[in-house]
């Protein structure tokens, strides 16, 4: 009932992709895209664990065939395309079959000429698939770059955490940039910056708090209020008149 926020501290708890949609689109709106795709094993990866039994436990543990739910729907009944990552799916990597759908998101508010809004929590690109994993980060900013070429909006919602490829590719290139209390949020890790620079980084760093400051993050949201931030961001965002916008 609480969105899964501490109502003492104000802690906000990692949840799934599904919780996301249920939060942001309002009720019979909601129309998946892509759910069928699936990753596959094109290196034949294996360290301590086989990549195909990760997918296999994966698919499993979440319900779903890739870390990233997608489709449209309404968000206080303005259309949108909406992409949403999940931790629970190998760290919310991005392979092939995410990297897909993220562009696919994209190009589905091109082809109906209306806003995006993705949702991102991962570690970064998936090691298991390789170049193939880095070469999304391209494929989705390209997809993205064409829908800023329309001028249509497009809002990033940063998670704990949004780290690595994802947030070299499109996290941080919003139009306007969110991300919820606390949330880890960089490219590399603070321990391996620690490792490699030699130097001790200030406290706080890498949280959505520190990152804000320092201009990489236009607002920070409690998750219990996302639903309509969101919905009046895209009204400014699309000129709607003021007596539109709460």
């Amino acid at each position: 009932q609480n969105l899964n926020v501490c109502q003492h501290c104000g802690h906000h708890f990692r949840v799934g992709a599904g919780e996301y949609v249920k939060l942001l689109i309002d009720e019979g709106t909601w129309q998946p895209m892509d759910a069928n795709l699936r990753s596959v094993d094109p290196l034949k990866f294996a360290a301590k664990k086989k990549y195909s039994a990760s997918l296999a436990d994966a698919e499993k543990n979440t319900g779903t065939n890739s870390g990233v739910l997608s489709g449209t729907g309404d968000i206080e009944s303005r259309k949108i395309a909406l992409g949403v990552m999940d931790f629970r799916f190998i760290g919310g990597s991005m392979g092939s079959v995410e990297g897909e759908k993220i562009a696919r998101v994209f190009r589905k508010a091109l082809a109906l000429k209306v806003p995006a809004v993705i949702v991102s929590a991962s570690g970064g690109a998936r090691m298991q698939e390789g170049v193939l994993s880095l070469m999304q980060m391209a494929k989705t900013n390209a997809a993205l770059t064409r829908l800023a070429k329309m001028r249509l909006p497009y809002i990033s919602v940063l998670t704990d955490p949004t780290m690595g490829g994802v947030s070299a590719g499109f996290a941080f290139v919003g139009d306007v940039v969110i991300a919820e209390p606390k949330a880890l949020i960089g490219f590399a890790g603070p321990r391996v910056i620690e490792n490699t620079v030699r130097v001790t980084l200030p406290e706080g760093f890498q949280r959505a708090e520190f990152l804000q400051e320092k201009g990489a993050v236009d607002f920070i949201c409690d998750r219990r209020e996302l639903r309509k931030t969101v919905a009046s961001v895209l009204a400014m965002l699309q000129r709607q008149p003021a007596d539109a916008i709460e």
